[in-house]
């Protein structure tokens, strides 16, 4: 049986969260407004409970669902498996946050004016982002 192990992020909004996530390649992703049972690569029902969960169908015959459970400040813990952990280490959940990050200015200049101008990926994987107030 896999230990998970909970990772603390700065991520806070769920919609911008499941956006980030399929920006990184995970195509199904579930949220809940209650926590919901994650489980083993047995198909074994684990203690830890998340909102925002890959099902391990999704990700590998021998893996266990990935969750990201809100925590008391608002922010969401990321709850990976120790098997897991070989792919979802820190380099994917920095390329997570990266991802939050640019879907959250998206959002940003949607909802105050702004359209892209330019969008333009560096390749040293940062991205370049104009905006510019429509009219």
């Amino acid at each position: 049986m896999s230990h998970f192990t909970r990772i603390r992020t700065q991520l806070r909004d769920p919609e911008i969260l499941v956006a980030a996530l399929r920006e990184v390649g995970q195509r199904h992703v579930e949220v809940h407004d209650q926590p919901q049972t994650l489980y083993g690569y047995r198909g074994d029902a684990r203690p830890e409970k998340a909102e925002v969960i890959i099902r391990r169908r999704h990700i590998g015959s021998a893996s266990n669902d990935i969750g990201f459970a809100r925590q008391p400040d608002g922010s969401f813990e990321a709850i990976i498996s120790e098997f897991d952990r070989s792919t979802y280490n820190a380099g994917w959940l920095a390329k997570l946050a990266q991802s939050y990050g640019y879907a959250a200015t998206l959002r940003y200049a949607a909802t105050h004016g702004y359209e892209v101008d330019t969008d333009e990926l560096q390749q040293d994987g940062t991205r370049r982002l104009t905006l510019r107030r429509t009219a």
